[in-house]
């Protein structure tokens, strides 16, 4: 039996700028899309096949995803893995234009390659990469053959396998940090622990207690691993929870600041524009226009690619 894909998916003021190229072989299909967003765009994803994808060009946070309908949005994800079954959000803070390579991946096949790579279990949970520096070439290449294809399969095969290596973190002990930064499940770890306890102060000090690192230790590898500071970070995950909350409830300004952990409204507000360039009031009411202008229809609809 032919692999397809099989992914049902909802998306409101996202529009294609240029046809779908899509590439088939091996138990993966893979596309290259080229969209626009509107500001309160986004979309919802489930797929019972797993996912990669690579977003082409510098990652940027006006796009945000979770997996949760309620969980903090992530924002400046350059690559990610979604395994089989779960749930994807996106939303859009900006008008966006931005390219993204998409591969449907067959399970019995992924795993296969991945067990060759060293550990089929990464395949189960989820994975997002904040600046995918060694996966971006790979993916550059895989994107100008599926646009253009002038080589075998095989050459295809060996870069998607060399993908999935970076984008899942394998073929390396965690215990050994890439370039000095965190080993993943360290990042895992201080992200649910950030989470949790968002609604109050968080010393660095007690991330670097967590990770088992000093706090100057603890601040040079989330520079290497993260490219920000930790008090950045934080204020980064502060700002995606505030998101989230003035997108899903009616909750006042005042409430989701003290509820995201800002010292007041004020606090919130120089916080969001530093992020994204405008007040949270101005972002809500952009939203709230951009959804009841498109009644909650689908501006693209869902794509089946052809055998």
């Amino acid at each position: 039996m032919t692999f397809m894909p099989r992914m049902t998916s909802q998306t409101r003021a996202i529009e294609p700028t240029r046809p779908l190229h899509w590439r088939r072989w091996g138990g993966a299909i893979a596309d290259v899309w080229h969209v626009h967003g509107a500001a309160g765009g986004g979309g919802f994803y489930r797929s019972p096949d797993p996912r990669l994808v690579v977003f082409l060009g510098e990652p940027s946070g006006a796009l945000q995803l979770r997996t949760t309908p309620d969980g903090p949005w992530m924002q400046g994800v350059g690559a990610f893995y979604i395994p089989a079954g779960m749930p994807l959000w996106s939303a859009l803070a900006q008008d966006r234009d931005y390219a993204h390579l998409d591969f449907h991946l067959e399970a019995g096949a992924l795993s296969q390659r991945l067990r060759n790579a060293g550990d089929a279990s990464r395949m189960e949970e989820a994975h997002f990469l904040a600046a995918p520096d060694r996966a971006a070439p790979l993916a550059a290449l895989l994107a100008e053959e599926v646009q253009t294809p002038s080589r075998p399969d095989v050459m295809l095969d060996g870069l998607l396998t060399a993908l999935l290596c970076e984008v899942l973190d394998l073929g390396k002990t965690e215990a050994e940090p890439r370039r000095g930064g965190l080993p993943p499940h360290v990042i895992r770890e201080l992200r649910r622990h950030a989470l949790a306890a968002l609604h109050r102060k968080i010393e660095v000090g007690e991330l670097a207690e967590l990770a088992g690192l000093s706090e100057s230790w603890l601040t040079r590898a989330f520079k290497q691993s993260l490219g920000t500071t930790p008090q950045r970070w934080l204020t980064q995950l502060r700002v995606e929870a505030a998101m989230g909350l003035m997108t899903d409830t009616d909750q006042g300004l005042a409430e989701i600041a003290a509820a995201t952990g800002f010292a007041d409204q004020a606090h919130l507000t120089r916080s969001f524009r530093s992020a994204l360039g405008e007040t949270p009031g101005a972002w809500r009411r952009a939203r709230t226009r951009a959804i009841s202008t498109n009644h909650g229809g689908l501006v693209q609809s869902p794509t089946k690619i052809p055998s």
